[in-house]
């Protein structure tokens, strides 16, 4: 993946804690062929841009406890996936804007969870900022994607001719209750 920062913030090995002591910020894009389970997404027929992605840390002093530390993410991203309208291909963008707060272990991520606005992540020394940009673009994909407008009419009929045939050839079954009941009076 292609990253426009130095190598001392390895996106797949981020030391989060130093990164956010030194309010240091990453940016990085990578084609949607370099994101394997979004790959897995993406409908043929369209051409996707590059994921753009930026992470900015932060150290947050907190007096009387230890100091939080957090990472900034934000995610642009077009992919190309099924219109649940007329079941062709659609762009559909996908933006990421969130904040992480990291704490020691994931005991206390637990612990804290139910009363956190945040979201909470464990620290790490080798936290992997990628998988964090994956995993957050399929949590923001939209449930039904569809085009604003969809490039061909849509079909309003529900009509299936053979479904109509199978209708008419097939016996009324109230209809021979009827006739089983007319044989039984006379």
């Amino acid at each position: 993946m292609d990253s426009k920062t130095d190598t001392q913030w390895p996106p797949e090995q981020l030391d989060v804690k130093t990164f956010a002591r030194d309010a240091a910020q990453l940016t990085g894009q990578a084609p949607l062929s370099a994101w394997e389970r979004l790959s897995e997404e993406a409908q043929p027929g369209l051409q996707a841009p590059a994921v753009r992605w930026s992470a900015q840390g932060e150290l947050k002093v907190q007096a009387g406890t230890p100091d939080e530390v957090w990472l900034h993410l934000q995610v642009h991203a077009a992919l190309p996936l099924l219109c649940q309208r007329c079941l062709t291909p659609v762009l559909t963008p996908v933006e990421v804007d969130r904040s992480f707060r990291f704490v020691a272990d994931e005991a206390t991520a637990m612990a804290l969870d139910d009363e956190a606005q945040e979201d909470l992540l464990v620290l790490s020394r080798e936290f992997n900022v990628l998988e964090l940009v994956e995993d957050e673009v399929i949590l923001a994909m939209p449930l039904v994607p569809f085009h604003e407008v969809c490039p061909a009419p849509l079909p309003m009929s529900a009509a299936d001719p053979l479904f109509e045939q199978a209708q008419e050839e097939r016996p009324n079954p109230f209809a021979a209750l009827a006739r089983l009941k007319v044989g039984r009076s006379s």
